[in-house]
């Protein structure tokens, strides 16, 4: 059963207030990060307190250094579960992870964040991976 979107609206509003466009649909995140979309930065965000809370803020700062991508996007796990599923389907290779942080090229992963490697870091260092996956040709 989907989260209550009252709840979730708060942690939302943290994305769409950078600019990052929210994606609800499976078609939506086909047109979103498909051949062709050049570089996106993907957003999978969740409620998980103990990694979330410093994967948002991490965008924020990354976004505010200038991350270079044709798109922000974002899909709401636990709420938006087609588009999270259709969205998780272009991570080949990574298992399910939420919250998580892509950077796709024309559709495939060049660079991604998981789980695992959010949790109990900073929200400067997290920005920092992603500044740094950025940078690279």
């Amino acid at each position: 059963m989907p989260y209550d979107p009252v709840l979730v609206q708060p942690m939302r509003d943290e994305l769409t207030h950078l600019g990052a466009r929210e994606l609800s649909t499976a078609e939506e995140v086909d047109g979103a990060l498909g051949p062709g979309s050049g570089r996106v930065l993907v957003v999978v965000n969740s409620v998980c307190g103990c990694a979330a809370q410093n994967a948002r803020p991490a965008v924020a700062l990354a976004v505010e250094r200038g991350v270079r991508a044709n798109d922000v996007v974002t899909v709401f796990a636990g709420q938006d579960v087609e588009a999270t599923a259709r969205a998780r389907s272009y991570f080949a290779g990574y298992r399910p992870s939420s919250p998580s942080i892509a950077v796709l090229q024309d559709g495939e992963v060049a660079f991604m964040l998981e789980r695992h490697q959010i949790e109990g870091r900073s929200a400067e260092a997290i920005a920092a991976d992603l500044t740094t996956a950025f940078d690279r040709p």
